[in-house]
């Protein structure tokens, strides 16, 4: 049986314990399935970077391509490098640069709806907020009418992933997952969703320069273009990706905030300094800096996607240990970002140390700290949603302040991403 009942339903408090008592690389089976968990910079590094070429997606993705199928995400070899290459120029600086009007414009008109004294879940706030400017950046739509439907969907499928996750490692490749009524559900709802922005497209013919404009104009060497299958799976996947981590991301920083007055109030400071009371822009990034370290702060703690997964295609070797073909590799953000080796005081939200001027953050090794995961599969979209982040909690935080709602025990949903489990409740306070 090996260490399968080991985790006992909580999945990062086993690998934590693996790590203070195994220390950097640990070794297990699970019904005979290999596993190693990665606890070390230059191991991570060797098997996201040096040594890329030998892994590929572990066994438990398979979890997700109901979902996302072949899509950029979970793509392998010669077919996903041509699917980056593809998406590569929609995430170019130039632009992205020109969605920041849109990023702050939709803040203002959810700002516009909130009011002083007000309570409400602020995870459920970020994700219908990111959720309307992903579809409105990247695909040109508006899918405010069903931002409700995609909602339940994602709880769903968040809420039974480590499930399906844990059967994709533990069954044989070619055995299909079992899946549920409600789970089935839940993906046609998002599967309407998607295929109606495509289909909307196709029906008007215009092209607006999107990303959904490239994949519908693009075509291979024989002038056959992508199938409505291939557009739907790139589509989802940048879909969920691009507001589902943005959303956690930001729930967690007001959370964190409501603990840390000083923090808030310092990063009051700067805004008020910077911006004087008006709408963000792009030319007040550079500005923006001690906002940008509360955001890598907040993504240290908490980061947007705790694990990453790799199956080794051979034998590999990680400093003095020879491992297996076959081996399933887990590195995990969240375990890492909290090693006192490399963070002192792990447990502390301090955004000073990502300062210029702090040494701590500029002795770290290089996956110490990498929210975004690294090597040549490292996030496409990573300087979207730093930019997005950046935007929406400086356009927030200027006018309301975040209060958690007083007893309020709020926990980690580990899935995909790392949710906050039954959101946030929070009270709003106008400045």
């Amino acid at each position: 049986m090996g260490s399968v009942f080991e985790p006992k339903g909580d999945t990062i408090r086993y690998l934590t314990k693996c790590a203070r008592e195994y220390g950097d690389i640990v070794f297990f089976r699970f019904l005979g399935v290999p596993a190693c968990f990665v606890n070390r910079p230059d191991y991570i590094e060797s098997v996201l970077v040096t040594q890329n070429n030998n892994f590929v997606k572990s066994k438990d993705y398979r979890a997700m391509r109901r979902v996302l199928g072949n899509g950029l995400l979970l793509s392998e070899g010669e077919f996903w490098r041509r699917q980056r290459k593809l998406i590569q120029p929609a995430f170019h600086q130039g632009r992205i640069a020109a969605y920041a009007e849109i990023m702050a414009g939709y803040t203002q008109q959810m700002l516009a709806s909130w009011s002083d004294g007000q309570t409400l879940d602020i995870h459920e706030a970020m994700m219908r907020l990111t959720l309307g400017i992903v579809a409105k950046t990247l695909f040109d739509a508006d899918v405010s009418h069903e931002a409700e439907d995609v909602d339940a969907a994602l709880a769903v499928l968040m809420g039974k992933f480590l499930r399906q996750a844990g059967l994709a490692l533990l069954l044989p490749v070619w055995v299909p997952l079992p899946t549920s009524q409600l789970l089935k559900r839940a993906v046609g709802r998002l599967d309407k969703v998607i295929y109606s922005i495509i289909e909307r497209r196709r029906a008007s013919g215009q092209m607006s320069g999107d990303l959904l404009s490239v994949f519908l104009q693009v075509q291979d060497d024989e002038g056959v273009g992508m199938t409505d299958r291939q557009l739907h799976d790139e589509i989802m996947t940048l879909f969920l990706a691009g507001h589902e981590t943005t959303a956690n991301v930001l729930s967690w920083t007001w959370f964190l905030l409501g603990q840390n007055p000083e923090v808030e109030e310092k990063l009051f400071e700067e805004l008020n300094r910077v911006l004087g009371g008006r709408v963000p822009t792009l030319a007040d990034l550079p500005k923006l800096i001690y906002t940008d370290t509360v955001l890598r702060e907040s993504m240290r703690l908490y980061p947007p996607v705790w694990v990453i997964g790799r199956r080794a295609l051979s034998p590999f070797r990680l400093g003095e240990y020879e491992l297996p073909a076959d081996t399933n590799v887990l590195i995990s953000q969240l375990i890492m970002h909290k090693d006192a080796r490399y963070f002192p005081e792990p447990q502390r939200f301090d955004p000073d140390r990502w300062s210029a001027s702090d040494p701590r953050g500029a002795s770290l090794p290089r996956f110490a700290y990498f929210p975004f995961g690294g090597g040549p599969r490292v996030c496409i979209g990573a300087g979207f949603a730093m930019m997005e982040a950046v935007l929406l909690l400086a356009t927030i935080a200027q006018q309301f302040r975040i209060q958690i709602a007083p007893g309020q025990q709020v926990s980690m949903q580990p899935s995909v991403t790392l949710r906050p489990r039954n959101g946030i409740p929070v009270t709003l306070r106008r400045r």
